[in-house]
């Protein structure tokens, strides 16, 4: 995946150094914790931001399973590869992504909750409920019982279904970049990564059925326009607008 490590050092470059830049200030309206506020323009949506990517390598092959490779093995390995990016990716945006800016974690119109390992639903902010995925992510990704990487060490019964929740929660961090920090994206020139990224991303799950179409509803006009062939360039599909007054909790 040589895309990936041009990843890694491009993001490097940008987080190893200060970066300064003026944005508008977001009206401070009186918070509710029900309704984010509605963003004006989907400016991931433009044409001339949609066809930038850093490769026009066709990911639906890069994503097929490879003959004589274990299932498991090829789901382990591209799962942590994707954590890591997707963390990195984050990590460029993180200073604009803050308990102030972001209130909660919420993408177009839902606004999404952690749930702890009792099941108890916990409102948070967005820097927040991405810290919980990343932390426990990490700890999955690097527990041996979880995903071994030990020879003759084999994967737990309930792997399948922790790839699965793993994925889901990855998706909710890729929405929220695209969401609410789509501008900052732009001004780090990393729109094109970020596409690349989402891209790759959205093949993957869609190969293995590692995440049910009704969760990543909410970026179906983005995903028609990069992950569709021949798709028409202007996102005639709106997950967003149809519903605006209407504010969904996961």
């Amino acid at each position: 995946m040589d895309w990936l490590m041009g990843l890694v050092g491009s993001l490097l470059c940008i987080t190893a150094a200060t970066v300064h830049v003026i944005f508008p200030r977001k009206s401070k309206g009186k918070p509710n914790g029900k309704k984010p506020v509605p963003e004006e323009k989907k400016l991931y949506l433009e044409p001339e931001y949609t066809k930038l990517r850093i490769t026009d390598f066709e990911f639906k092959e890069l994503v097929m399973l490879p003959r004589e490779i274990d299932l498991n093995e090829w789901l382990a390995s591209n799962t942590t590869t994707f954590f890591h990016h997707i963390n990195l990716q984050y990590s460029t945006i993180s200073e604009f992504c803050t308990g102030e800016s972001c209130q909660t974690m919420a993408v177009c119109n839902t606004q999404y909750y952690w749930y702890d390992e009792r099941g108890k639903k916990i409102k948070c902010t967005a820097p927040q409920y991405v810290d919980f995925v990343m932390s426990s992510v990490q700890k999955l990704v690097t527990d041996e019982d979880v995903f071994p990487t030990k020879y003759g060490k084999e994967f737990p019964n309930s792997f399948e279904s922790l790839v699965k929740k793993i994925c889901k929660y990855l998706f909710h961090v890729l929405a929220h970049i695209y969401s609410s920090h789509f501008k900052e994206t732009l001004a780090l020139e990393l729109h094109g990564h970020l596409n690349t990224l989402y891209t790759h991303f959205i093949l993957f799950i869609r190969e293995f059925n590692l995440v049910d179409p009704k969760e990543t509803t909410i970026m179906d006009d983005l995903t028609e326009i990069l992950c569709s062939s021949g798709s028409s360039s202007n996102g005639s599909g709106n997950s967003c607008a149809g519903a605006q007054n209407h504010v969904k909790e996961r």
